[in-house]
């Protein structure tokens, strides 16, 4: 909020609260910056001297001071102190800094759909406090929300009245501004509640297109299109358009109420904002994240860098995560990068199994991370490092088997005895013709197969 020095006329002390800048000047009065003994800083505004002397604006003034000390709420300015019998009524409020919807809209344009909906839910929520107190508004447009650090918040209930009081004073002209009074304030009828979500629907279509939405002139034609014309909604983005129309009826039965508003602006607010998130690129499925491949690192390089959500990162000793990480007896199990299931580092790891929770070399269950899932074993280029202590486990299993193999072929043919050849067999009937006959022992009856091949080996001698 824009400060300026004091002026010339201007008081320095308004009851106990010391004045020390103006922030502005209404069709109401003059309002400052003033703070009190204790350093509390207020927004204190001083009504106008003709206004001062209506004994019937007095009267109605204080009616609704009361009104609005009953007010509950942490989207309004919190009323602090009042004096309607001093020549000059004032009252003073909670200093709130931040810019008001007004200068940030002149200032960086329009604001997008997810910005405008949360900004309406948060003021329709207190507009259902201010209600319940049974005061209404009447003057809310863009210059009277303030965007604190902590939310938007309602200032300036200077000519907030109750409910069912007439809008008009004693000359007969509208209190409040053009282009965001309803027409029911036109016109002189009783104020409602509905006559502020008017007024907060021509407010969220001006933060939408950074301009009223019944254009530009003088009063007089302001207030003639506010009752005559449609609103113009060109600007206002498609999820907003429907709900900004609603709150534009002429007539106010036909406008939501501040707690209809509240709710679908939330949800408004909640969908646009998934909308955003959903343009980012989808996280990987569990499945991908455990089962990382070349193909897949190559397509997608940042999903190969993503986790889970909750999913501790891996630990690695080194400073990049791409080189092998030393494993102190277990990798996976330590909380450390899984083991690669190849010999080289570069070759294409395989795949862990999905039935059971154990790592590759079946030490203990890899750490799980708060989503139940297993920890991301992936590495910064998608595959996994290869593990010294696996590769001699393997090797050594290699070596144990080739060993085994080897002996029992050698105990097979053991068995079987040494192989006879054509030749042998005819060695063995020469050697039993001519050895002497042994008492007890009766010579072999040769085949006759035997005795063909030993005269075709004799004949061939």
């Amino acid at each position: 909020m824009a400060m300026m020095r004091l002026r010339r006329e201007d008081p320095r002390v308004v009851g106990s609260f010391r004045l020390h800048r103006r922030l502005g000047a209404g069709g109401m009065g003059v309002v400052y910056l003033g703070s009190d003994k204790k350093g509390q800083r207020v927004a204190l505004k001083v009504i106008r001297p003709d206004l001062a002397e209506d004994q019937e604006f007095r009267s109605r003034f204080a009616r609704e001071v009361s009104a609005a000390r009953r007010i509950r709420g942490g989207c309004t300015a919190r009323l602090v102190a009042a004096d309607l019998e001093a020549d000059r009524p004032w009252f003073a409020t909670q200093y709130v800094p931040g810019p008001s919807l007004h200068d940030k809209v002149a200032d960086e344009g329009s604001l997008g759909a997810a910005e405008v909906a949360a900004i309406g839910a948060a003021l329709s929520e207190g507009l259902v406090a201010v209600h319940e107190a049974g005061v209404v508004h009447r003057d809310l447009k863009p210059s009277n929300i303030l965007l604190s650090p902590k939310g938007p918040r309602i200032i300036d209930f200077g000519i907030a009245w109750a409910t069912g009081a007439s809008t008009l004073t004693h000359v007969g002209t509208a209190v409040g501004s053009p282009g965001f009074l309803a027409p029911e304030q036109v016109r002189g009828a009783a104020v409602t509640p509905a006559t502020d979500v008017f007024s907060l629907g021509a407010t969220l279509a001006y933060a939408s297109m950074g301009d009223s939405p019944f254009g530009h002139g003088s009063s007089e034609v302001m207030l003639y299109r506010v009752v005559h014309e449609e609103a113009q909604l060109h600007g206002v983005p498609d999820a907003l358009a429907p709900l900004v129309r609603a709150c534009l009826a002429k007539a106010p039965e036909e406008r939501p109420t501040t707690l209809q508003l509240s709710l679908r602006l939330k949800e408004i607010a909640a969908r646009e904002a998934q909308g955003i998130a959903e343009l980012r690129p989808p996280a990987p499925r569990s499945g991908e994240a455990d089962r990382p491949t070349g193909r897949l690192t190559e397509s997608y390089p940042e999903r190969a860098q993503r986790r889970p959500q909750g999913t501790p990162p891996p630990r690695t000793t080194g400073p990049s995560s791409r080189g092998p990480a030393p494993s102190r007896g277990g990798g996976a199990a330590r909380g450390g990068p899984a083991p690669s299931s190849s010999g080289r580092s570069g070759a294409r790891p395989t795949p862990v199994s999905r039935n059971t929770g154990r790592t590759g070399n079946g030490n203990r269950p890899a750490p799980r991370s708060g989503t139940g899932r297993p920890a991301a074993r992936n590495t910064g280029t998608g595959r996994r490092p290869a593990n010294p202590q696996l590769l001699r486990q393997r090797l050594f299993v290699f070596v144990v088997v080739t060993l085994l193999v080897a002996l029992g072929i050698a105990a097979a043919q053991g068995c079987q005895g040494p192989s006879r050849g054509i030749g042998d067999e005819r060695d063995v009937v020469r050697q039993e013709r001519s050895a002497p006959p042994t008492p007890g022992y009766e010579p072999l009856d040769v085949p006759l197969m035997s005795q063909r091949y030993e005269s075709t080996f004799e004949a061939s001698d």
